[in-house]
């Protein structure tokens, strides 16, 4: 998915002053990884990346991993696009605790009341900042406010904001709540607050409805401070609150609870998650948990600067998609015609068995998530496959995007069944799975998922998938009408077979015979938007006919957020169907390597770009990087016989694409909450699953790590072997081919591995140079 801008960008190189920038947020200057041998891995991200093309999810700081509250300075509130932490805008207009997919919350902001100010504040309290004065790590943000001379730190627990501002001598001190204001991609409204004695404060506001999310959403909150409040002001005419807590010279702290249910739960939050008031202790707790997380996977190699890169990327690979469920496992489900309280499962100790969670789309999780989640952390596979259950379980279908809990129904098909299927092959999920098999199954017949196009709610036309059972493809245009967003019948086409075949490997496994071989020809619809005559997906008309001058590099016609060029490589399922349509595997060969060397000359990416048409020279490109529907394609050469092309392409989208460290560049689209970030830490460590590893057995293809040794633990809960680790003899930028390779020094001749087999532990060794061996 994408941004509304456009720029013409790929690897750009860092500059002197970037340098120094990075090096003072960090506290740390540019060095050999060597010489920093006891630096945390948490010191090695870079919060700034690609936060001059901020989304309002997009940045985090004062986060736990896919935590409810993910606090941090807001510096554009005006939308999604471009919303939140911009890092070229140089004021501050709140500090805010929800950043998630359609929803947003509880701004606030220190100031100090004047006599200047003291009539105008409730309007007038932005603030410039300076990046010089400021610090972030995971879990931790803190700068200055220029106007009022506060200096402001942030932390949190998974559902608590944690606030320490140091006021200047002698001022009065003050928090204003902005509580009714547009906030990213919804205005807050309803905002109220009332004092419940001298330290504590409580209230609500209301998420203001959109055609994403057309149910409005209550955000509960219970405020507590180290200090007594003194008087509490509010402004009618904004709706804005002043608490004020006298002058001492004592650090202010506040907790901020959260809850989508009740004040009372935003209370147990706090109770169980924050019930001391020591600041840097928490500090201290976010950077161990994001340590331990991100010390799953360890490299060496490299550059300093592509280490960073990468425990960054991984760090976007574990935030974004936030639990919506209290402590106590109470969450809001607003899948039926009322709102209500559900309530999750608990286990023998009284905790809840897993987290209720928001979630922007599953499309592209087959190449991005389902794989790292999968491999390096699948208890968080694991727990989503249930979150998403639950979903099923109070409304009757698996969501492909959820958020204040009911379906958005981003994006199209059922991209979650991949997803569901893949933690199932990986023995992640074990129990329950006829009912399971049930709701994925519903969720690609008529009246389920695949019925509906992007943000389709109220209807089940926009999808074509009527057209699709009765005539082998979805027609474009859909001469139904316009029910929603993306009804590209060519995309659509390709994408309801691959998560045909994906539900029929299901279908095998528990030996359903009949649905197995219905999805398994469904899956091959792919074949009946494929133009011979041209050599490209093409889409068809209702009646059948391809449609006339066709361009396969013209964006967005018939192809969702892609063109036909790039589009036709998506048959992640049958890729040896895709070849014999072709003509055999030395034309398709030749045809995505011309592909691949043109798009070279663009960095492998069309660059930030929502609305393409400003700009069709980018969108032109024939493979893409910067959105999901391409990101394959550099695999593919595997599967034709071709991995040393894999390995060539793959580094160089890696070095023009994915490379460096600046506030300008970073993933060159939309990162979409971990789907980019996981991309990019595949692409490093040399792994992929073609089909999302929804086979038995799922495979891995093996390709050209960026670093000389990646050790990744297992999970011992889930894998009998200890840990995985990949060793590059040779590799540097210039040695990007695999000559030799072996595996528990067996030798492997086919260039992929087994679930199986890596997750036994073992050791992969592959010997490297500047040539490919033929």
């Amino acid at each position: 998915m994408k941004l509304n801008k456009i720029y013409k960008v790929g690897y750009i190189g860092i500059s002197l002053v970037l340098i120094l920038l990075v090096s003072c947020k960090t506290g740390k200057t540019a060095s050999h990884p060597k010489e920093q041998s006891n630096e945390q891995l948490v010191d090695k991200v870079y919060p700034l990346l690609d936060t001059e093309n901020s989304r309002w999810f997009f940045f985090s700081s004062a986060s736990r991993p896919f935590g409810m509250v993910n606090l941090s300075p807001d510096t554009a509130i005006n939308g999604d696009w471009g919303g939140g932490y911009k890092s070229n805008i140089d004021t501050i207009k709140g500090f805010s605790h929800i950043h998630e997919w359609q929803m947003s919350g509880v701004s606030v902001m220190p100031v100090t009341i004047s006599s200047e100010n003291k009539v105008t504040i409730f309007k007038d309290f932005y603030s410039k900042f300076s990046h010089q004065t400021e610090k972030i790590t995971p879990g931790y943000h803190s700068l200055i406010l220029d106007r009022y001379k506060i200096t402001t730190e942030l932390t949190s627990t998974k559902r608590v904001g944690f606030h320490r501002y140091t006021f200047p001598v002698n001022a009065q001190k003050t928090i204003l709540f902005n509580l009714n204001t547009v906030l990213g991609p919804c205005d807050n409204t309803n905002g109220k607050l009332e004092k419940n004695n001298d330290y504590e404060l409580s209230g609500s506001l209301v998420l203001s409805t959109n055609f994403r999310r057309p149910k409005p959403l209550t955000v509960f909150y219970k405020i507590k401070f180290n200090e007594p409040i003194t008087s509490i002001e509010h402004n009618d005419a904004t709706g804005n609150y002043l608490v004020n807590l006298g002058k001492t010279d004592k650090k202010l702290l506040m907790k901020v609870g959260i809850s989508y249910t009740s004040v009372e739960n935003a209370s147990i939050n706090i109770q169980q998650e924050l019930p001391h008031w020591d600041f840097d202790k928490v500090v201290t707790e976010s950077k161990t948990e994001w340590n331990n997380l991100l010390g799953r996977i360890k490299v060496e190699g490299g550059t300093e600067t592509d280490q960073r890169r990468f425990y960054t990327d991984l760090w976007h690979a574990l935030q974004g998609r936030k639990m919506i469920s209290d402590a106590n496992g109470a969450y809001p489900d607003n899948t039926g015609e009322k709102f209500r309280i559900g309530q999750l499962p608990l286990n023998e100790n009284g905790k809840p068995k897993f987290n209720q969670y928001n979630s922007d789309s599953f499309w592209g999780a087959q190449w991005t998530i389902n794989t790292l989640w999968g491999l390096v952390y699948p208890e968080i596979m694991e727990e989503f496959v249930h979150s998403l259950m639950q979903y099923y379980k109070d409304g009757g279908m698996i969501p492909r995007g959820p958020s204040g809990g009911n379906d958005t129904y981003v994006m199209t098909g059922a991209s979650t069944t991949p997803f569901i299927v893949s933690a199932i092959q990986k023995g992640l999920i074990k129990e329950d799975l006829e009912s399971i098999y049930v709701a994925l199954k519903k969720n690609h017949m008529l009246n389920g998922i695949m019925g509906k196009a992007g943000y389709e709610h109220n209807t089940n036309s926009g999808g074509g998938l009527k057209y699709y059972m009765e005539k082998g493809f979805v027609p474009y245009p859909l001469p139904d009408g316009e029910f929603g967003s993306h009804q590209d019948g060519a995309s659509m086409t390709l994408e309801y077979a691959y998560q045909d075949w994906t539900l029929a490997q299901l279908a095998k496994k528990l030996n359903h015979e009949e649905d197995y071989k219905y999805f398994l020809a469904r899956s091959k619809n792919y074949q009946n938007v494929f133009d011979k005559t041209v050599g490209w997906m093409r889409p068809k008309d209702v009646d059948g006919k391809w449609r006339e001058n066709f361009d396969p590099y013209q964006y967005e016609n018939g192809f969702i957020e892609s063109n036909g060029a790039q589009s036709t490589w998506f048959v992640p399922h049958d890729i040896n169907g895709l070849v014999e349509l072709m003509g055999g595997k030395e034309k398709a060969i030749e045809k995505l390597n011309t592909q691949f060397e043109t798009a070279k000359k663009q960095n492998f990416t069309s660059g930030i770009s929502h609305d393409a048409e400003l700009h069709p020279e980018f969108s032109r490109i024939p493979i893409n990087f910067g959105n999901q529907p391409s990101i394959q394609t550099s695999y593919i050469f595997n599967l034709l016989g071709r991995p040393d092309l894999t390995q060539y392409w793959t580094r160089n989208v890696v070095k023009e694409t994915f490379s460096g460290l600046a506030p300008n560049t970073g993933y060159n689209g939309d990162e979409d909450q971990g789907l980019m970030g996981s991309l990019n830490v595949l692409l490093k460590i040399g792994l992929f699953q073609m089909n999302g590893g929804t086979e038995e057995n799922p495979e891995y293809l093996i390709g050209s790590p960026l670093f000389n040794k990646v050790s990744i633990q297992l999970n011992p809960k889930y894998y009998k072997g200890k840990n995985f680790v990949i060793e590059a003899i040779n590799n540097s930028a210039e040695n990007v081919y695999i000559n030799e390779i072996k595996y528990n020094n067996q030798p492997l001749k086919n260039f992929s591995i087994s679930q199986k087999d890596i997750t036994s532990g073992g050791e992969l060794i592959l010997e490297m140079a500047d040539k490919p061996k033929h």
